[in-house]
């Protein structure tokens, strides 16, 4: 989990560096995109496409005991 998380924040923070050097509508729009992307869209695939049906669940993922919480 730790590089989907460093997957997301690093850009993030390039983006707020960027805004502050100079503001730009684009990179506004494309950080609210990678943000609603890595929250709503990662926890959809993870809860309901992939950690399902993953073997790693049975050796204590913690992305299963986020994403899974109904066990």
């Amino acid at each position: 989990m730790i590089p989907g998380i460093l997957g997301s924040i690093l850009p993030l923070a390039a983006g707020i560096i960027a805004l502050i050097l100079k503001y730009d509508f684009i990179v506004l729009a494309a950080m609210l995109a990678l943000i609603l992307l890595t929250t709503v869209g990662n926890g959809f695939i993870r809860g309901s496409l992939t950690c399902k049906y993953c073997m790693q669940q049975e050796l204590g993922c913690p992305a299963d005991r986020l994403f899974n919480k109904q066990k």
